[in-house]
Parts: C-alpha cells; structure tokens; sequence
C-alpha cells in the first residue's frame, strides 16, 4: 500500500459548495477506511506484526500529524482524521466577503470546494445571514479564499470546481474576452496548483496555463449505470444522437460502448438573435443526419442552461417518428424558468427521462418525476485520494475498462469506445 498521511488533507468547503463537500467527504472517509481496512492483513503479515498492532501504529502516526483533528469513534478501530477544516465566511453590507480560516493549514494538501452554479440561499456571518448568490458572488468567495489559504502557508492549493465557471466563453468572435482561460490565469497567479471539475465545456481551456493542471473527470460511468436501469442496453430500438456538432465526440463515446449506431443533429443558428430563454433562441433550423422514427433515442450533453436547444431538439425528434427520448447531462444548470419549460415539455410527451449529476445543487429539479440523479461525489472522492497520495488518475479520467465490465455484467460484449 502507497502511504500518504491522510492527516496532512484538508477539505476547505465554501459556503455555495457545503452541500457538495459534506457527501464527498462521506466518501473520501469510507475509501480511506476502504484502503486501510484491504492492506492492514498484508502489512502486518510483511512486518511480522499483529493486526491490532498495525492499527494503533497507523493511528498513532495519523493522531501526531493531525494535532488533535482526528475523530474518534468507538465503533472504528480507525481513527479517521476529521478532512474538514474550520472557517468563517462574512458578507459586509457593501457586498464585500472575507474568508477566514480557522485552523492551521500550513503544510497542508487544501481542497477548495464551490458550487459556482448554486444559486440557494447560503450561510455567512456564523449563520446568521443567508443570502442566495451569483455565479461572480462565487467566484469572489473563490478568490479570497485561495488567497486566505495561501497566506496561512498551505503547501498545495487544489480547487474541486464540479462546474467551471464562464466556461462556454471560450472562443474569441470578434471582440470578444477569453474570460474562460483569463479567470483560470486569475486562479493560478493567486496560487492554485489544480482544478478537478467535471465535463468541462473545451479542453482548450487548460492551454493558457502555465504550471496550473486542470483534472476533467467524466460521469460516463455513473450515467451508463442509470441508464441500464432504464432501459435495456441490448434493445435493438435504442439509438444514440449527437444534439450537435459540438457533442458528436460525447455521443460517439456512448455510442462505441454500447454499440449503438449514432446519429446526429445539425443546427443552423442565426447569430443576430440572442438567446433569451428556452423558447428563445436562435437555431434556425434542424436537420437530421440518421434514422429515429420508431426508435429510443438517447442524446447526451455537458450542459443545459436555459435548455432552449435540447428542447427544441426534443420537439424535432418527436416529430421526426422518435417512439421515446432519453437525455444525459453532466452539469444540469436549469437557469431562469428551465425547469417550468421542461415539465411542460414532459407533459407532451417530447421526452421520458433526463439523467443528471450533482453537480449542481438544485434541490427543485431533484424533485421532478422526469430526473434521474447521478451523484458524482464518490467519483470526486477517489480523485482526491489518488492525487494526495501521487497515484495515476488514468483508470478514473478514462473510465472505459469501468464501462466495459458494466455492460459484461449485463452480457454484453462491446468494443473498447475511443476516449470521450
């Protein structure tokens, strides 16, 4: 077993990704309990010592390093450090907000967590304040937190960000910012080592980082899994759509694992229209490129904001003999009036099931007949664990052996997909 003092991680929830943070760190104790627990009989077979020796040694060593943060329970022979540090988060009148840590972190391997995309009401001021927050608002506490944490002499910085903030700006049309890739700078000069977040909407975000590393984890996997407990893998009616051109690597993906034929969607859009909300956007017209009448179509997506374009998608498939539609999001935002449009949508009949993450805390939408949850927290919690004791990230930022086995599971024998 490669040992790295789980005494020395710190998991720094911000107010907007508490939620998040609390089942993450659910997991990351049940995975380090996990590893100990599957490596204790080797370890003292190898030093010729016993089984209880090695657990008072382990918690000996972790209850040194953790200065008094470890918890102590009498149900575990483990003594699982506590993760979590204490901090204080205040709003001042003028809108201005401080982070303050609570305990030292100096020397310590920080996770950051924030939900930038919710837009709950969160807790400052010792909670006695409760204000619900923009994604800027976040991405101001992110700020002053980093620099919070630097300044109490952290020895790495890591940022889990499930979404990435301003992510879809990141092409330049005219005179237009690369805000996707200048906010990245921001977070690197101020000294963040990583960001993990999930399905980032262009890869060619991270090329404007000097020394930063961007970790982009996929929930293929967990999507895959709810999907089989929808519908048959095997059925000969299921067919995969790209919704766009910009999504056709994400459904051929789908497609080659589970051995579907793939079809795709291709909007034309008229740029001099902005798109406003859901029934206002500026896709001009739909052309298919495939067959789906009389098919179970699924379409998957990194994202649905105000969910104009997958509406409208949804409304042309219907119409072009669809029998039934699935949809798969990574980062289900639902901005403004999303959710009312889509349980309209539902009600008609243009869709069946949307399978979304937890990625963003939507406590309305979880609610809905029509949604299927992903939690993605234990897949967070494994990528840390990885990079805080230096192992390879390879089986979980390429997750097809994982898939494969699923779908062998339920006797299916596909081909290796390329890499999503």
């Amino acid at each position: 077993m490669q040992y790295s003092n789980p005494a020395n991680l710190a998991i720094l929830a911000c107010p907007g990704g508490s939620a998040f943070a609390d089942e993450l760190l659910i997991h990351l104790k049940n995975h380090y309990l996990h590893i100990f627990n599957r490596s204790k009989a080797d370890m003292a077979k190898r030093y010729s010592m016993g089984i209880e020796d090695v657990e008072k040694y382990i918690n000996f060593v972790n209850e040194i390093s953790a200065s008094g943060q470890t918890a102590h329970h009498s149900d575990n022979k483990l003594h699982v450090p506590r993760f979590k540090m204490n901090a204080r988060w205040s709003l001042f009148p003028n809108g201005e907000v401080k982070a303050e840590i609570l305990e030292s972190v100096r020397g310590k391997d920080v996770y950051i967590v924030q939900d930038v995309e919710n837009h709950y009401p969160v807790s400052f001021n010792d909670g006695t304040l409760t204000r619900a927050m923009t994604v800027n608002d976040h991405l101001m506490m992110i700020f002053v937190t980093v620099d919070a944490v630097k300044q109490a002499a952290a020895g790495r910085i890591t940022l889990v960000l499930p979404v990435y903030p301003y992510s879809r700006q990141h092409k330049r049309k005219g005179r237009e910012g690369l805000t996707a890739s200048r906010i990245g700078s921001i977070l690197e000069n101020l000294g963040v080592d990583r960001i993990i977040t999930l399905d980032i909407h262009s890869r060619e975000i991270g090329n404007g980082f000097n020394r930063m590393r961007i970790e982009n984890l996929h929930a293929s996997y967990q999507i895959i899994q709810k999907l089989s407990g929808i519908i048959p893998l095997q059925s000969d009616e299921l067919v995969v759509v790209a919704p766009d051109t910009g999504a056709v690597d994400r459904n051929k993906f789908y497609a080659t694992g589970i051995k579907k034929p793939l079809a795709l969607l291709y909007k034309e859009r008229d740029y001099s229209r902005v798109t406003k909300n859901a029934m206002e956007s500026n896709i001009a017209e739909i052309k298919l490129l495939g067959k789906v009448r009389g098919k179970i179509v699924f379409m998957a997506d990194d994202m649905i904001g105000t969910g104009g374009t997958l509406l409208k998608a949804m409304q042309f498939l219907k119409d072009e003999g669809a029998k039934q539609v699935i949809c798969a999001v990574s980062l289900p935002v639902f901005s403004g009036d999303a959710i009312n449009y889509f349980d309209e949508a539902y009600k008609k009949g243009l869709f069946y099931r949307i399978i979304g993450t937890n990625a963003v805390y939507h406590e309305e939408l979880w609610q809905r007949e029509w949604f299927v949850f992903v939690n993605i927290t234990k897949l967070f919690a494994h990528t840390i664990s990885r990079l805080h004791q230096g192992l390879s990230l390879s089986s979980i930022l390429d997750n097809r052996d994982m898939i494969i086995k699923t779908l062998l599971l339920k006797n299916e024998t596909p081909a290796a997909p390329e890499a999503n």
